[in-house]
């Protein structure tokens, strides 16, 4: 009797609209906007850019600094991301550096810092902070993509309006917001402070950007300030719709090979793992359940912040020896999410966690655990599934089986392949028989 289950590959298929043409794309809705009524010539126009892991951002960003060259103007990037990159300035600069959004890159300065300016109160009674530098130029260009929260659910969730509150409130703001969130709703919040920074901030322009299940750029759309709420409301939609998932509601063990700030706020995304309302378990309702959530290392990209770590209940020392625990509790502290940068209980090899982690599972053989591996919760087009899965799938028109069941490949160290789900399908691995 085998110690652990036989894996094989399905391959999963979502809708996939795309841009085809990204610079394009935003040339051309920026130009729908008529920004040469409120931008002339020689002003100064911020350009937010986040931490979160966009794809083509650096692309993006380029573009919008184009587009506002083309008026005359002055554009300059500001990093928008809240506490992210250990709460500094030259953290937060390394951080867009990561995306390919440099100076050189995109043409113009990226203006770094961590001071804000309280610009007005809220009706609850709180401070409003604005990013310095962006608070000093004639106009600010809000950028940011669209999807369903980590931990909030409405009709607005993660978008442009959060990025005026989290991302342009900087540390200090990003503190006093989530502060207030513990008081009242996050939709109360988003909109009593967003209301107050359209008045106050000289937001010229917004540009939402949706992907879809493929991580790729499905929709890139122009918005006037007046339009950010009925905008984001319409793009939330789409982009739950094309939001990719786990091709089964139920598993007893999901492997995950890699976590990070640029995968989701919460390292791995809990609309995908199940996570979003409860620490270590999905709640009645949500779906999918997953018993046991194991962690095998984290991003290059999220610089030791593991944000979101503490939902898994099983990782390897190798993350926990990538983990910055400072920053990660700087952001976790900052959230209000104080379960986020919990370590799991950590094993010196992938054998070894797997080891700890079956017997905890209920009453089930171990080569009859429903077990699910990915590479990240943006990649999930391929899945390695345990064999448990086998006649599901079979079953069902939008998978396709791509392997025979074969052993989990485990080295003389007891370790998976360094790549993970990535490298079996770059070694072929996948091939039926």
């Amino acid at each position: 009797m085998s110690a652990f289950p036989s894996i094989f590959r399905v391959r999963q298929t979502f809708e996939r609209p795309r841009v085809a043409d990204i610079p394009g794309q935003v040339r051309q809705e920026l130009e729908k906007l008529r920004l040469e009524q409120s931008i002339k010539p020689g002003q100064s126009v911020a350009i937010t850019v986040g931490s979160r892991g966009v794809a083509n951002i650096h692309i993006i960003a380029k573009a919008m600094v184009d587009a506002i060259k083309r008026l005359g103007a002055a554009p300059f990037i500001v990093p928008a991301m809240g506490s992210h990159g250990g709460g500094t300035a030259e953290g937060q600069r390394t951080v867009l550096a990561s995306y390919g959004v440099t100076e050189e890159f995109c043409g113009c300065p990226i203006r770094a810092s961590m001071e804000t300016v309280v610009v007005c109160q809220t009706a609850e009674g709180f401070d409003v902070h604005f990013d310095r530098q962006a608070f000093g130029a004639d106009h600010v260009v809000v950028c940011n993509r669209i999807k369903p929260h980590t931990d909030f659910v409405g009709d607005i969730e993660s978008g442009l309006m959060k990025m005026m509150l989290i991302g342009l409130g900087k540390h200090e703001g990003a503190k006093v917001y989530h502060r207030a969130i513990q008081d009242y709703s996050f939709g109360q919040i988003v909109r009593s402070v967003g209301a107050r920074v359209l008045e106050s901030c000289r937001i010229v322009a917004g540009l939402g950007i949706v992907e879809n299940g493929y991580d790729e750029t499905a929709a890139i759309v122009g918005v006037g300030p007046r339009e950010f709420e009925a905008r984001e409301k319409e793009l939330l939609v789409l982009a739950k719709m094309l939001l990719a998932g786990l091709p089964f509601d139920q598993a007893h063990l999901l492997i995950i090979d890699e976590m990070g700030k640029n995968i989701s706020g919460t390292g791995m995304d809990t609309n995908v793992v199940g996570r979003k309302f409860l620490s270590h378990r999905a709640a009645p309702e949500e779906f999918p359940k997953v018993k046991r959530i194991l962690i095998r290392g984290l991003t290059e990209a999220t610089h030791g912040n593991a944000s979101g770590i503490g939902l898994a209940e099983f990782c390897t020392r190798r993350a926990v020896e990538q983990t910055d625990i400072e920053m990660t509790r700087i952001n976790c502290l900052t959230a209000g999410h104080i379960a986020a940068a919990m370590l799991p209980l950590d094993y010196p090899t992938d054998r070894a966690m797997l080891e700890a982690a079956i017997p905890t599972i209920g009453m089930v053989e171990p080569q009859d655990a429903k077990l699910l591996w990915i590479h990240n919760t943006l990649e999930l087009s391929e899945v390695e599934c345990s064999a448990a899965f086998w006649d599901e799938a079979a079953g069902r028109s939008d998978l396709e089986i791509l392997s025979d069941p074969r052993p989990l490949p485990f080295d003389a160290a007891g370790n998976l392949p360094q790549g993970g789900v990535r490298a079996l399908a770059a070694k072929n691995e996948h091939v039926r028989a």
